[in-house]
């Protein structure tokens, strides 16, 4: 099983604050109902402060002085500042759950077509289950963050210093004695703050090189289930899961020791207040209404001191969050060269396919690993068809994905009817290229839309012809016909099935270029030759290149290139290096032996 893929956190020292900062685009289009609601909040913080100044006048007072009348009258004001707080929260979050669900469909909106738009490179060195961590539950997190962490840092700040001002208002000298911990909680909260960062970055990095496994685990049960390495997979997840339970269990232990500091500190210091409030009580320096009122301000501040460990704890998070998003967010999308998209752009000279000298080594290669293509030279006439031939591991795949430049050359130009696809937008380019991959995939969506994928403006005609061509007539026999649901990657269909309807959704735009990746290996013979006559007729209106294993294939070409070690070593027609070349012979006998595939990338084709 390959090692999960973790992406590295930046190398310039992280701060919480600089991360959670980068939200302010997000955020600003909602920011005047989420400082509405921490405005809100403040208020109904200010409100529950003032429940201890009613509290000293009804113990100085009406209790004192044995007024029933008063206590009832100081009970009601109580009631009523209850009431008018739980009001205001209802109101505060009313304010900020609407937009804070906007915020994040809008986040998940950008980070998937942003997914959408990163070349097939970057996707080859990231676990899906990263992306989809980050797609979720990360997202979530920030959600959550500027629905409540967020808005109650600066409503427990706010509502602390209001606090303490009351406190000192009532008694500076038992006042002071409460701000004695702040200096050493700050300490404390910076030195927990950089071991928990830490720990929260590998926990979310965890969760989604599980998230990969058990990706991998739901689509690949066929396979496991035929080779009977369930054991070894329920291994792998037990053994990545300890690691999260790990991690999970340190940032426990983290947040435990921040809550034993923050809740501790205060309370020893709210004993010793509490001592030398009673002894000035009892010795006449202090009214007894003002004791109360001092310690019930004392006590309605513990929540938002206690809470200032969940909080930055969050905080944390939600900065980790913001990370691992923006890391997405921040790839370098390829340059979009095209000037245009207009006939002007794509109509070219009908020179049809040019490779000049083009080199291609996959990003993440070694270094001082060789190129695996090391200069090709091929021209594909327009109109023509040419059968792309060679040895695993030849560069064969990796030439057609060149094209519709799922890849970019690293060297040399490939041009499309003299225009140099290098120039073109990859909208306009990939109006004028059609693909199909020797390993279809289809998505959970009808036969129609699965097939009309290859061309969203054609008709119900063009839908069926390239059905016909694709001797799809076992779609028509399916329970809703065209609008079948074939289901997750298409698995309720067979691999020839699957590998028809991607055939169908190549041919059904009438592309000026066709690429077809062994496009027949599924298929049986029977219908491997009808595919193979309708296919002809395809061909014979567009330039085409095929990578082909086997004569069937190849005799739908006009020429042959043969491949090896990443150059194109021959071209002629089929019986001209049949009677040429001993390795085309060997090849075309069956008798291919798997060539050593360059390090560094996907799949040499």
């Amino acid at each position: 099983m390959p090692e999960p893929t973790i992406q590295p956190a930046p190398d310039r020292p992280r701060s919480a604050v600089r991360s959670l900062l980068r939200l302010w685009p997000y955020v600003k289009p909602v920011s005047r109902r989420l400082f509405g609601s921490a405005g809100v909040a403040v208020v109904a913080s200010c409100l529950a402060l003032l429940i201890p100044l009613v509290l000293k006048w009804i113990v100085d007072g009406p209790v004192a002085d044995h007024d029933p009348s008063g206590v009832w009258l100081g009970g009601g004001v109580v009631l009523l500042l209850g009431l008018l707080e739980a009001g205001l929260f209802g109101v505060r979050r009313w304010l900020v759950a609407r937009p804070m669900a906007g915020l994040e469909a809008t986040m998940r909106a950008d980070l998937y077509r942003r997914l959408q738009r990163l070349p097939v490179a970057f996707h080859d060195r990231w676990g899906s289950g990263q992306l989809l961590s980050r797609a979720t539950n990360d997202l979530q997190i920030l959600r959550m963050f500027l629905t409540f962490p967020m808005v109650f840092l600066a409503v427990n700040g706010a509502t602390i210093v209001a606090g303490f001002a009351i406190l000192f208002f009532q008694h500076w000298s038992l006042g002071l004695i409460l701000l004695v911990p702040v200096v050493p909680l700050v300490f404390l909260c910076a030195y927990f703050e950089a071991r928990y960062q830490q720990a929260s970055r590998l926990a979310q990095d965890q969760v989604g090189d599980l998230t990969t496994l058990v990706e991998e685990s739901v689509l690949g049960i066929r396979i496991i289930k035929a080779f009977g390495r369930h054991r070894s997979q329920a291994d792998a997840f037990r053994r990545q899961s300890r690691e999260l339970r790990g991690t999970e269990l340190r940032k426990a232990r983290l947040l435990a020791d921040l809550w034993m500091v923050i809740m501790g500190l205060p309370d020893v210091a709210l004993g010793a207040a509490l001592v030398l409030g009673v002894t000035q009580v009892a010795d006449g320096d202090l009214s007894a209404g003002t004791l109360v009122a001092f310690l019930s301000t004392a006590l309605a501040l513990r929540w938002p001191v206690e809470s200032l460990g969940w909080l930055l704890s969050f905080s944390n998070e939600a900065a980790t969050a913001a990370d691992r998003v923006f890391e997405v967010l921040d790839s370098e999308l390829p340059p979009e060269t095209g000037a245009g998209t207009g006939p002007e752009v794509t109509a070219g000279g009908g020179d049809g396919i040019r490779f000049s000298g083009v080199r291609f080594r996959y990003p993440d290669a070694p270094e001082g690993t060789p190129d695996l293509l090391t200069g090709i030279d091929l021209h594909i006439r327009s109109g023509e068809t040419v059968a792309l031939v060679g040895s695993t591991g030849s560069g064969k795949t990796t030439l057609t994905s060149l094209i519709p430049r799922l890849y970019e050359p690293t060297g040399g130009r490939v041009t499309l009817d003299g225009a140099d696809a290098a120039g073109l937008s990859r909208s306009a380019l990939r109006r004028i290229v059609a693909t199909a991959f020797e390993e279809p995939t289809l998505f959970s969506a009808s036969v129609r839309e699965n097939v009309l994928m290859g061309a969203p403006d054609a008709d119900e005609a063009d839908l069926l012809r390239a059905l016909e061509i694709a001797q799809c007539d076992f779609v028509h026999k399916l329970p809703q016909g065209v609008e079948t649901q074939v289901g997750e990657q298409g698995l309720s269909l067979s691999g020839g099935q699957r590998q028809r309807l991607a055939l169908a959704r190549a041919v059904v735009g009438r592309p000026r270029f066709l690429v077809l990746d062994d496009p027949l290996s599924a298929l049986d013979v029977h219908t491997e030759a009808l595919v193979e006559a309708a296919l002809r007729q395809v061909l014979a209106t567009t330039t085409a290149l095929v990578v082909a294993h086997r004569p069937s294939t190849v005799m739908l070409a006009d020429r042959v290139a043969l491949m090896s070690d990443g150059r194109v070593t021959a071209v002629g027609t089929h019986h001209e290096l049949l009677a040429a070349s001993t390795e085309y012979r060997r090849l075309m006998s069956g008798q291919d032996e798997p060539a050593t595939v360059p390090s560094g990338g996907g799949a040499a084709g």
